[in-house]
């Protein structure tokens, strides 16, 4: 009942005329960043950060999630007409919903992918609505070793599975962690790692960072590397589905909803795997007179599930966000950086000091995604002409957002120079498969780590034996070391 009372509290925040309008603007430039393939919800908040300097926690948050769930709907406009993915999350969308497109059916896909996602996104929040107070609750009696350890097994997850190589991970993540030790030590006030420069006194600014890393580092890596590319769209066919259709789907949007939102909430779960988990399912499920379908003319099952689960994951992502303070995704950890830009510090605490704001943020879920089916299904046709602004254009525009945004934040100079530099660290990144993710991550977790360890061996007399006597840092150190070691043997097995 309290659970109820502190949602309905949320509403009343989120519903105020400002809050709806922050909303709606999140939502319809998410839809459309989803639309355009290749920038994507990390690139997009991450450009708009320097308005936290300017706009209230709880808008701006709103704003920002809105832009995250928003582009989980969009992707897959481009991903069904374009056979362009416009999210990782929306890659298999691509595989049945292509083929669905070129036989004719493109409006039948979109209306199961976006219906799908309202359905499946309903769900997820319902489970966030449920959970994350409750896991707040138990995080709530966590000390500074099952801190610590819970930060260690997120370094090592996000920077192992978000990248196409563990060591490139964590090369990135020391990276990052070794950016975040810049700056005035928190405990001793000992300025450290400055060479001298007197703008590295108060350490690098997570906000410059994540702007360099993802909005600039993607223009100049476009313009460099890309080149021009034409790609052919199908036909965009009435947006609805038959009776028949509207029977295959269900099933499948309340399987991918169960199987996306678990994933979404542990620690690098991602919405590629429950989205390839979720099609092959409904491959195995199909009834035997669509079969063949998939993979010739396209199931919608294969739409319809993968879509589903991909809305679901990215909801879930924002339970151990908001109740532990870990980010999960390449977004979530942008959306950190908007959290501790107010002084917020995501995690169980954040449930107790800044109550209103995580319950209005709660409840613009619900109304941001009644929001996006409305913009998504009557408004399709309005989203495609977006695949027609020339890309020039559109990298130029974020490069004036991102140089303004930054600039705008302490109106100086050097913050140009040091965002131009990381973003052609950016470049070189992505250039040679670096993941830009772990950076953030270290970035922003790094002196948050530095000061839990420092407590735990307070605790423990200097003694490092507190990580191993207390059971649930001794398990999460037992995770870390399966994560790091298990892909590893499974490899040499291969190749036993």
């Amino acid at each position: 009942m309290e659970t109820f009372d502190l949602l309905m509290s949320g509403f009343a925040t989120a519903a105020t005329p400002s809050n709806l309008m922050w909303a709606f603007l999140g939502c319809a430039l998410g839809t459309a960043i989803g639309v355009l393939p290749g920038l994507g919800p990390a690139v997009t908040v991450a450009m708009l950060l320097p308005i936290t300097a300017q706009v209230e926690p709880t808008g701006s948050l709103i704003f920002f999630v809105g832009i995250y769930l928003g582009a989980m709907y969009g992707g897959s406009t481009t991903s069904i007409l374009l056979n362009t993915p416009g999210e990782t999350g929306t890659m298999v969308t691509a595989l049945e919903g292509f083929k669905m497109a070129k036989s004719g059916r493109a409006g039948a896909a979109l209306a199961t992918s976006a219906i799908g996602s309202f359905v499946a996104g309903t769900i997820a929040i319902v489970l966030l609505t449920l959970f994350a107070p409750a896991v707040a609750d138990w995080a709530v009696e966590l000390g500074p070793p099952e801190y610590f350890t819970l930060m260690l097994l997120a370094f090592v997850t996000v920077s192992t599975v978000l990248g196409k190589s563990a060591l490139r991970g964590l090369t990135a993540l020391f990276l990052g962690l070794a950016l975040g030790l810049v700056g005035m030590d928190q405990i001793t006030g000992q300025v450290r790692y400055t060479g001298g420069v007197l703008e590295f006194m108060d350490g690098i600014e997570v906000v410059l960072v994540a702007v360099g890393l993802f909005a600039v580092a993607e223009a100049i890596y476009n313009a460099m590397y890309e080149g021009r590319s034409t790609s052919t769209m199908n036909r965009l066919t009435r947006v609805r589905m038959n009776r028949s259709e509207w029977k295959r789907s269900w099933p499948a949007w309340l399987r991918g909803a169960g199987m996306g939102f678990p994933f979404g909430t542990i620690p690098a779960g991602g919405t590629e795997i429950p989205t390839f988990l979720s099609y092959a399912t409904e491959r195995k499920l199909v009834a035997p007179q669509h079969r063949a379908e998939f993979g010739s003319t396209g199931a919608i099952e294969g739409v319809a599930g993968p879509e589903a689960a991909n809305n679901a994951a990215a909801t879930g992502t924002l339970v151990p966000l908001l109740a532990l303070g870990i980010p999960t995704s390449v977004t979530t950890a942008v959306l950190l950086t908007a959290l501790q830009n107010y002084g917020l510090n995501p995690g169980p605490q954040l449930f107790q000091t800044s109550e209103a704001l995580v319950w209005a943020l709660i409840a613009s879920l619900y109304i941001g995604n009644v929001m996006l089916l409305l913009l998504n299904l009557p408004l399709i046709r309005l989203w495609v002409k977006l695949l027609l602004v020339p890309k020039p254009m559109l990298y130029a525009g974020i490069m004036v957002f991102a140089t303004v945004g930054v600039y705008g934040m302490r109106q100086s100079a050097f913050d140009l120079f040091l965002m131009f530099a990381v973003g052609m660290l950016g470049v070189l990144m992505r250039r040679f498969d670096f993941p830009v993710a772990p950076v953030i991550v270290g970035l922003i977790l790094g002196p948050l780590a530095e000061a839990q360890l420092r407590n735990a061996l307070s605790i423990g007399e200097g003694n490092w034996s507190v990580f191993i006597e207390r059971p649930l840092s001794l398990a999460l150190l037992v995770i870390v070391l399966l994560v790091l070691i298990t892909p590893r043997w499974l490899a040499w097995r291969r190749r036993a």
